[in-house]
């Protein structure tokens, strides 16, 4: 019999009290942290509000937004609201767990989410994750919660117009939030218990809330050709790979093992399964349906990989139905094997997050992930930008780092000259804003072999005067993790390089 969802939960305030002891963990090392260069981009997106950007959707710009008003531009104002959404999501995936298989199933569920590396750090970060997990959750939330009353009935409808504004707000964050009602389309298409639930109208008036709440979306990118779904199918499906196929698979399967941990998503692949492994006759079709979504949000990059190289956080989005079914599996007991899980899994979240605030293993600088985020605000004050003079980095994630950290925080451009487009190329930039005479400091790497850079060798012919600064080192707790270089380009003629990428 299911868990009846009328009567609150005797742990409900132990619940709670974790959710907001989890909240508040966080939000202390949000602080203490300095933002990374995607975090940074970003923070650029959320100063200049629209209803898309060249690579995401704008939830997670409304969201830094908010918390930027709330506590200012610093990286607690970026990460406050992002890390209410990690909050929102453990929340609904604990209730949906307690709805199908009781208050230990809730708890458990909380520990197993909040314990993956991939949840405990990156549900830290300002990424469009945050809210994608966040309304992935409460859309399951959602169904699961339908699909518990006759069908057809009042509060079945209710619950799939919860769904469809849940799934609006995901696919707002990001567009794999598409998956989630293909996959749980096609579960209702193939499972014969879950079928009928097609005929009633909460599944199709979930759609049309789910498409109002897309709106701004696609009117931004239809006035952009398009521009951000084109760059995602690429992204995703562009093919190029230098890996085998057998290394990419092999680096999917090896990348969520770890992200998640090992014992755990053995765990996760199991209780995924079990579902479908169950008689006809004792197949529960809230569990059939949160199966059926988290296979073919897998199925989906496994054939991915085929083409390209799939990013460690991409399939975490199977993992929210995955939780949920490995805490309903054995109600009101815990094997050794899962509570070692959640042990491992917290262990490992444990070194990683102290390794963000000292590293434990001293890496080169460009192999640390996290020596990104380390020794901008020094280099920014170094630079000693003249007055007048517009600042231009070449790659997005060194402008958005420089525009963060810069005093006065002007917008630095990015100049994308033999690099990937990105929402830089959709603002002005300084051809389009300068006048013949003016200058442009671009700060860059410095190469290894001495030469002058490629970018400056592309600007040398549209400016009368180069001159080269002084080389100036970005430290990690003292020890030198890279340099940057600022040229100094005088008395521009009014050109710009052909090379210049564009959208």
């Amino acid at each position: 019999m299911a868990h009846s969802a009328a009567q609150p939960s005797e742990r409900a305030p132990r619940i709670w009290g974790a959710l907001l002891g989890i909240l508040l963990l966080r939000l202390v090392f949000a602080a203490s942290v300095p933002l990374v260069p995607d975090e940074a981009y970003y923070w650029t997106w959320s100063r200049q509000l629209a209803g898309g950007y060249f690579d995401h959707p704008p939830m997670i710009a409304w969201l830094i937004a908010g918390g930027t008003a709330l506590v200012g531009d610093t990286p607690l104002g970026v990460r406050l609201l992002p890390n209410v959404a990690g909050t929102l999501a453990t929340a609904a995936i604990a209730w949906t767990a307690d709805r199908l298989a009781g208050p230990r199933a809730a708890v458990y569920a909380l520990l197993a989410f909040a314990a993956m590396p991939i949840v405990a750090v990156g549900m830290v970060l300002a990424t469009p994750d945050a809210p994608l997990l966040m309304g992935i959750a409460w859309t399951l939330c959602g169904v699961v919660q339908a699909l518990s009353h006759p069908s057809g009935s009042a509060m079945a409808t209710r619950w799939w117009l919860g769904a469809g504004v849940a799934i609006g707000i995901a696919m707002a964050s990001k567009f794999t939030g598409i998956l989630i009602p293909m996959g749980l389309t096609l579960t209702m298409l193939v499972a014969p218990t879950l079928r009928p639930r097609l005929r009633e109208r909460g599944p199709w008036l979930a759609v049309g809330v789910a498409s109002l709440v897309m709106v701004p979306v696609l009117l931004w990118n239809a006035s952009h050709e398009w521009i951000a779904f084109r760059f995602q199918l690429g992204h995703g499906f562009g093919g190029g790979a230098t890996e085998s196929l057998l290394d990419r698979q092999l680096g999917l399967v090896v990348g969520q093992a770890a992200l998640v941990s090992p014992i755990l998503f053995g765990l996760l692949l199991a209780a995924i399964l079990a579902p479908l492994r169950a008689r006809a006759s004792e197949r529960d079709p809230r569990r059939l349906a949160l199966a059926g979504v988290a296979l073919c949000c897998l199925a989906f990059f496994v054939i991915s990989a085929t083409r390209k190289r799939v990013e460690a956080n991409w399939p975490a989005i199977a993992w929210v139905p995955g939780v949920i079914l490995l805490a309903a599996r054995v109600p009101g007991m815990r094997s050794l094997w899962e509570r070692r899980a959640v042990r491992l899994a917290a262990a490992l979240s444990v070194l990683l997050l102290a390794h963000v605030v000292r590293p434990l293993v001293e890496l080169p600088g460009s192999r640390d992930p996290v020596n990104q985020a380390h020794g901008w605000a020094e280099l920014a004050t170094a630079l000693a930008v003249p007055p007048n003079t517009a600042v231009a980095a070449n790659r997005y994630q060194d402008a958005a780092m420089l525009t963060f950290h810069l005093p006065g925080q002007p917008l630095v451009s990015a100049l994308n000259l033999g690099s990937r487009p990105n929402q830089f190329d959709l603002w002005p930039r300084f051809a389009e804003t300068a006048r013949p005479g003016d200058s442009l400091l671009v700060v860059l790497g410095v190469p290894r072999d001495g030469e002058i850079p490629a970018p400056i060798t592309a600007l040398l012919d549209h400016f009368e005067s180069v001159r080269a600064g002084a080389e100036l080192p970005l430290r990690r707790d003292g020890r030198e993790i890279g340099r940057r270089q600022g040229w100094m380009l005088t008395g521009w003629r009014g050109t710009w390089p052909d090379t210049a990428a564009t959208p």
